[in-house]
């Protein structure tokens, strides 16, 4: 059995990160956590290969669909899972396009949901590398 695979949590809530983490305890991932800007690019930087980021879209300073876009743009292999709590369709179409996002996750989300979401990215059966094939997934509807 390899290394865990690593993945990245965003949020500017500490309470949200924590629950973030909790559906992946018993599965193998290593949880990276950060809560701020400066911190988010850093430990990408300084972690190596992060193949999943999970990122909340509203946040002070640099938002989520700007902070996927860069993670995009820096790691493009890094697939990238937005979350939000709002039902704003401009911003939801902006961070699938921008960010080249592979999946929307609403708040607050299905922990099994979520699971799923991430060991489909993690292993690889995702649509990386096609552009205008993101999935956005809310109360356990997923469409292409």
């Amino acid at each position: 059995m390899g290394e865990p695979t690593r993945i990245l949590c965003v949020d500017d809530e500490r309470n949200i990160l924590r629950s973030l983490t909790r559906p992946f305890l018993d599965d193998p991932y290593e949880i990276l956590t950060a809560p701020s800007g400066a911190e988010r690019l850093l430990i990408l930087a300084q972690s190596g290969t992060v193949p999943v980021v999970i990122s909340d879209y509203r946040m002070p300073g640099m938002n989520g669909v700007e902070f996927l876009s860069e993670v995009r743009k820096r790691w493009p292999e890094t697939v990238r899972i937005v979350l939000s709590g709002y039902a704003d369709t401009g911003a939801i179409v902006s961070a699938i396009n921008e960010g080249q996002i592979y999946r929307f996750v609403a708040k607050p989300w299905n922990e099994d949901e979520l699971r799923v979401a991430v060991a489909n990215a993690s292993s690889g059966t995702t649509s990386r590398g096609r552009t205008g094939s993101s999935r956005r997934s809310s109360g356990g509807r997923t469409t292409n």
